[in-house]
């Protein structure tokens, strides 16, 4: 569309139409009478009228190509610096998307048509020239010239898009060849779009099931056959053409074209192998124990659940054993939790070495194990790795230069003997082991029905003991020690008491063990030295007989980190000279882990408090050791006591007690003394101390109080 230069009227059609700068024309004809009849054809038209310009050179024409702006070009094939195909093939050199209409002689028709070959939109011959026709020839020149080139950007658009987005795409034909990959698909498949072009899809994107290992199936297929869009199956891998696999994830959809035919498929797909492998990693960490990779509580129920399963349908048995190690607080207490770590490690690896691949052995937490022994015939069938297991746990540990022994408690539950709860076949071995660690070391038990009320029983226990300290329910009692010479009393021995609020008063047997399997043992062990040493102040302030005061303590408080600074503490506050306090430990507590236990008694030994091997004989002690170690005072255990002249010689073990006590300088104490035949034939070898009914049993402090008064108004 232009302007009339006279009226600046817009020039009409029959359909109006904004004028566009490519309705220029550029008229490249060298004869005056050929120029006006073509501007005359085309002045008024029903297609709109058009600027014209004119060159009457090809060399001008193209010249004025050069600036743009033209939206078809009108040429004569003969020109005075140019004929035949060379016009056209230079006209395309220098602008090939503006269409050509080429003007020709009644006997040039032939050539005119090979114009067309070459590159040119239509002809005309001069000697019939219409004005609507060449105008509607021109008019769809442009159109289809202003058509092309939207394709080509909307085209470029596209690509650009396609290959700026992070998913790969990939296109294929009705018949399933690849018609186009994006450059995310190329680098995924390892195919250029040139070389996968019109290869069938399974050989470009060679996609297999990452569980079975079998080809998947076809997703563009099923999306074709379906007429709908499809997601990749799960765990589906693309083998890339470099046999490299990689997880994808995404969908495939049909192709329709504008009758809603399909023609083809697309698949959009990206690569999650870092995703699956984070995934699977937290589905990992959120099954197995983070320090063993052992299988946790979570995933051991799970497949004892499945255990269950299996052996119902096929009559078999399943076994739960339930560990515990013991002597793995002291090592963890003392040596740290680094040390421990790798201990606990290195029994998980024998654990899983002691039972078959089909068997599961789960960390339960802290040093606690349990082992799931699938698929067994008979109940005693679990006892082979019941003894494996005790085998492989009690071989020594060497473990950042130190030398460890640790040993097990193993309880044993059967499905469907005991229960057909999984959870519950864990409560029961749980309850088994408890009666295990009650038989001594490296000891293992079936779980029995009685078994239950007993840990409801201790579960009941447990839940007081929580609340015991803070609800002040604790009190000491305290038992004379005698010397057998003078019969003066010459200290006591602090009891720990228990005032349950429903029971009365528990012995210390009952709930001593369950405080030191919870830990509880530490605060209460605190507690128990504070409120002796504030009793002997109180004692020191009525002006009584200064005698010693002995505290027990636990293998857990001894091996505590604060346990010297606390000790220290206790002392400034009763403002009690150490030299009164006399701490009384056992033997398996003075053997374990002998160095450090040299260095912490010798600290305590420049304090100046006194230390006592209680229950002499019953455990296991190096003479040598013994020697070396800074110890006051052995203490002959009751049981020996109470065999006196009794046919199984103890007397004997009772004379060598007191005989080496005596060459080494060291106090003997016999605890227990109950009759004047025990106490008649101590004093005969001159054992120094007596602790007993004989004398007085465990009684509160004002009795204590009282007795003390009564020796100083002797002594008085």
């Amino acid at each position: 569309m232009t302007w009339d230069p006279c009226n600046e009227q817009r020039v009409r059609s029959g359909h109006e139409r904004m004028s566009h700068p490519d309705d220029i024309l550029l008229l490249i004809e060298d004869d005056p009478g050929d120029t006006t009849l073509v501007r005359l054809a085309l002045r008024h038209t029903r297609f709109g009228s058009f600027q014209i310009e004119r060159a009457a050179t090809l060399t001008a024409g193209i010249e004025r190509l050069s600036k743009g702006g033209i939206g078809a070009v009108i040429t004569d094939l003969s020109l005075p610096d140019s004929d035949g195909m060379e016009t056209i093939d230079r006209l395309l050199a220098a602008a090939s998307r503006v269409p050509i209409l080429v003007l020709s002689g009644s006997d040039d028709q032939e050539i005119a048509s090979q114009s067309l070959q070459h590159g040119a939109q239509d002809y005309f011959a001069k000697d019939k020239l219409d004005g609507d026709s060449l105008s509607r020839a021109l008019r769809n020149m442009i159109d289809r010239k202003m058509a092309e080139d939207a394709l080509f950007i909307e085209k470029e658009r596209a690509q650009v898009t396609l290959n700026s987005i992070g998913d790969a795409v990939l296109c294929t034909d009705s018949s399933g060849n690849v018609t186009y990959l994006n450059r995310v698909a190329e680098k995924l498949t390892g195919w250029s779009w040139e070389e996968a072009s019109g290869r069938p899809f399974a050989n470009v994107l060679r996609l297999i099931d990452g569980v079975t290992r079998q080809p998947s199936q076809n997703p563009m297929d099923v999306a074709i056959v379906l007429d709908k869009t499809v997601d990749l199956s799960s765990n589906c891998i693309l083998v890339r053409r470099d046999g490299s696999e990689s997880a994808i994830e995404d969908s495939a959809a049909p192709i329709h074209d504008r009758d809603g035919r399909c023609t083809g498929a697309v698949i959009v797909f990206h690569d999650v192998t870092v995703a699956r492998s984070i995934a699977q990693q937290m589905a990992h960490s959120a099954q197995h124990d983070f320090l063993t990779g052992l299988p946790n509580r979570m995933l051991l129920a799970d497949r004892l659940t499945q255990a269950i399963a299996l052996a119902n349908r096929s009559h078999d048995k399943v076994a739960v054993l339930f560990l515990d190690l013991d002597g793995f607080k002291h090592v963890n207490d003392s040596l740290g939790h680094s040390l421990g770590d790798k201990l606990l490690k290195t029994v998980g690896d024998r654990l899983q070495a002691a039972v078959r691949k089909s068997d599961t052995v789960s960390r339960h937490g802290g040093d606690e194990f349990v082992i799931l022994l699938s698929s067994i015939q008979q109940s005693e069938d679990s006892l082979n790795r019941v003894k494996d297991v005790i085998s492989k746990v009690i071989l020594p540990y060497s473990i950042d230069g130190h030398d460890l022994h640790l040993s097990v408690s193993i309880g044993i539950s059967i499905y469907p003997d005991d229960s057909d709860s999984a959870e519950q076949l864990i409560q029961d071995a749980d309850n088994a082991m408890y009666h295990a660690k009650e038989q001594g070391n490296n000891n293992y038990r079936f779980f029995r029905e009685v078994m239950n009320v007993q840990a409801i029983r201790r579960q009941y226990l447990e839940t007081g003991l929580h609340r015991a300290l803070e609800r002040h329910e604790f009190l000491l009692h305290y038992q004379p020690k005698v010397n057998l010479n003078s019969g003066q009393i010459v200290g006591v021995e602090a009891l720990l008491r228990w005032r349950h609020p429903e029971r009365g008063l528990i012995p210390p047997v009952e709930f001593i063990p369950l405080a030191e399997s919870t830990g509880l043992i530490t605060p209460i062990g605190r507690w128990v030295l504070r409120e002796a040493c504030m009793q002997a102040r109180e004692w020191r302030r009525a002006g009584l007989p200064h005698i010693g005061m002995a505290v027990n303590i636990s293998a857990v408080e001894f091996r505590d980190k604060d346990f010297l600074a606390n000790l220290r503490s206790t002392l400034d506050e009763a403002g009690m000279n150490p030299v009164n306090l006399e701490l009384e430990l056992t033997e398996s507590v003075l053997m374990r882990h002998v160095e450090s236990t040299d260095l912490l008694l010798r600290e305590l030994h420049a304090m100046g408090v006194r230390l006592t091997v209680d229950d002499f004989g019953t455990g296991y002690s190096s003479l040598s050791y013994l020697s070396r170690f800074p110890i006051g005072c052995l203490k002959i255990d009751r049981s020996f006591v109470q065999r006196i002249n009794s046919e199984q010689n103890d007397d004997l073990i009772i004379r060598a007690v007191i005989g080496m006590g005596q060459s080494l300088n060291q106090r003997v104490v016999a605890e227990g003394v109950e009759t004047q035949e025990q106490l008649a034939f101590l004093q005969l070898l001159g054992c120094d101390e007596g602790q007993g009914y004989y004398f007085s049993h465990p009684v509160p402090a004002q009795e204590i109080t009282s007795l003390l008064e009564i020796a100083l108004t002797r002594k008085n």
